[in-house]
């Protein structure tokens, strides 16, 4: 009796997985940009430029302020909320940055924690750990702990540290010179910014 059963939730695992992995928003081809918002947009420009070595590409704004609910509609911000600047910028073989610096009447300052809804961070890919480290605690960056390495699991191979960009937002340095162990039990591949 139990082997019609699990054969039965074995076909509906299969096909469940098999539905799920066609489904998909017509179109989607993949993520545009990540959004983020700065105390100071021009420090935040600088630092992934000048430290990072991302690229910048243009600007745009101000955007308000609206005397109507333009920016609750349309953004789910306050009503006198304003966007005096935004930046576009790209970071060598990834997904490009709008950063933007808001202005608003209800503002909370304080970055979340990765711990917090909404928490997040970014993570750079780098070919040397070590001396992208090095050069920039010469820059003044400031790292928490040490590196820490994938010993076992999918991601052993793997090694990373986060960072604490000037504005206080949590970033990381990621790096997998030999690759990752996943890769070598599927074809199928995460986005990774080697190729």
């Amino acid at each position: 009796m139990k082997k019609p059963i699990q054969r039965f939730m074995l076909a509906c695992a299969i096909f469940t997985h098999s539905l799920l992995s066609v489904a998909a928003t017509p179109g989607m081809r993949g993520t545009d940009h990540f959004g983020f918002t700065v105390p100071d947009a021009q420090e935040a420009v600088g630092f992934l430029v000048d430290v990072m070595g991302c690229e910048a590409f243009f600007t745009i704004g101000p955007f308000g302020p609206f005397e109507d609910n333009w920016m609750t509609d349309n953004l789910n911000v306050h009503p006198r909320a304003e966007i005096p600047v935004a930046h576009l910028v790209r970071c060598g073989n990834g997904t490009n940055f709008e950063i933007f610096e808001y202005t608003a009447p209800d503002q909370r300052r304080e970055q979340p924690r990765n711990s917090d809804i909404g928490g997040h961070h970014i993570a750079f890919y780098v070919d040397d750990l070590d001396s992208a480290i090095a050069y920039m605690k010469g820059r003044g960056v400031e790292f928490l702990g040490q590196p820490h390495p994938f010993t076992s699991g999918p991601l052993e191979g793997l090694t990373w540290i986060y960072f604490m960009a000037p504005w206080g937002m949590q970033m990381e340095l990621v790096s997998a010179p030999d690759g990752k162990a996943y890769e070598r039990s599927t074809e199928s591949r995460l986005w990774d910014p080697r190729n």
